[in-house]
């Protein structure tokens, strides 16, 4: 017998409205902001049209394009606050006609946007405005997650596994922060501008490797994050085509996010590389990032390649490989060679150990780790005695190894970290 079909639920209206407005909310909020000029503003009329479809389309319908009435309803919104405003007098002059003549919405009807490539400009706009070096890092991170990821407050916070209140402190500094300083809402140009794109992929790689490796809890892997970090930096990618290391940060993320399903066991334990079957790395997501990184190459203009660009080469190297021995180490520690030169950091130099020990041998990557092990910024990292035990055990020093692994478990604030380093400890006894 066929079961009865079950009642719509009452909440799915709203459900509806609120899926549609978490998609459309970035460039609603990117389209309100170049005309108040203050992203906190422009996300609270953004809210005000969430409010006022939520009272309208379970009334009078669902109108035929939901996203262009949101926007709308919030800049018309936006216009009236400007108008209200005596100070803004002269800027609303300066809008010229395309808002003065802006007619307003009907039940369930209104006009395409009449430029898709403006709403392109004011996403990149909401992006630079959001990742500005005036800016913490943690603050850049929250309001991009906010208002071009779409995450709630309480998302953010369980992502980052922080408090809830501590993350909305962040994004209303943040907010304040850009009001006072008077940030413009323009994408920069020259050397201001690759300094500021610099912030802009940071914050996105940031987004992804807490995602891609969690720093802390239960679980190594947060999909979520990941997921988000790979829509903005695909996002970015058709946003600023002419620009390398943009394209360089997509096929890394690409790449690596291709690693996912075979990076956890099943019981979600972590999987080294050499360990992990190749049969489950994502060939779609390796085929982006190939074409993502072919696409750095071909708009380089000299120089050499940048980190990102470096990284997604390193990346790459191991996609190339279809298993863990023929991987082409020599080629992988040449290229970290090349970033060390480029973007000297202790943790690449780490990473530059590792490769030089499958090249050459564990004792020359030991000899490089060995250089690392007074650096300060490494001090608490748990990867260096990690990396140390394990070449250590190599070298058959296995004694010497389960220190090493017992430490890296002292340090780690993620549970399925600390259960395979002290899981290599006991192989060690």
């Amino acid at each position: 017998m066929t079961p009865e079909p079950s009642e719509p639920s009452a909440d799915a209206p709203a459900h509806a409205i609120e899926t549609v407005f978490r998609i459309e909310s970035p460039r609603i909020i990117a389209g309100v902001a170049r005309i108040v000029r203050d992203v906190g503003i422009a996300e609270e009329l953004a809210q005000d049209a969430l409010v006022a479809a939520l009272e309208q389309w379970p009334r009078e319908g669902v109108p035929g394009n939901p996203g262009a009435w949101l926007m709308a309803t919030a800049k018309h919104r936006a216009i009236d606050l400007v108008r209200r405003r005596e100070r803004y007098a002269r800027k609303l002059v300066e809008m010229g006609r395309d808002l003065e003549a802006a007619e307003p919405y009907g039940h369930g009807h209104v006009d395409e946007p009449a430029d898709p490539d403006d709403i392109d400009d004011d996403l990149l706009r909401l992006v630079f405005t959001a990742c500005h070096p005036v800016l913490s890092a943690e603050a850049r991170i929250a309001l991009t997650l906010r208002l071009l990821g779409g995450l709630t407050t309480v998302e953010i916070a369980r992502a980052y596994l922080v408090p809830e209140a501590t993350v909305a402190q962040r994004i209303v500094r943040a907010k304040r922060t850009l009001a006072a300083k008077a940030v413009a809402f323009e994408v920069p140009y020259g050397p201001e501008r690759e300094a500021r794109l610099g912030s802009v992929l940071e914050v996105i790689y940031l987004i992804f490797n807490e995602g891609y490796a969690a720093t802390a809890g239960d679980d190594l892997l947060r999909p979520a994050l990941c997921e988000d970090a790979l829509r903005l930096a695909r996002v970015l990618a058709e946003l600023m085509p002419k620009e390398p290391e943009v394209h360089g940060l997509a096929a890394l993320l690409e790449i690596q996010a291709s690693r996912s399903a075979a990076r956890t066991g099943p019981s979600g334990e972590p999987v080294l590389l050499k360990d992990q079957q190749r049969s489950r790395w994502n060939r779609l997501l390796i085929r982006r990032g190939f074409a993502a990184l072919a696409r750095a190459e071909a708009v380089s203009t000299g120089g050499g390649p940048g980190p990102y660009v470096l990284q997604a080469a390193i990346a790459a190297c191991h996609a190339h490989a279809h298993t863990y021995a023929e991987t082409d180490w020599a080629r992988i520690a040449t290229l970290y060679g090349l970033l060390a030169a480029r973007t000297p950091s202790p943790v690449v130099e780490l990473n530059r150990a590792v490769a030089v020990s499958m090249a050459e041998g564990p004792e020359a990557g030991l000899a490089i780790v060995d250089a690392l092990v007074d650096e300060p910024a490494l001090r608490g990292y748990y990867l260096l005695p990690s990396v140390r035990g394990d070449l250590l055990v190599r070298l058959g020093r296995v004694g010497e190894a389960r220190g090493e692994f017992e430490r890296a478990a002292s340090l780690t604030r993620n549970e399925r970290e600390r259960g395979l380093l002290l899981g290599r400890a006991e192989e060690c006894g």
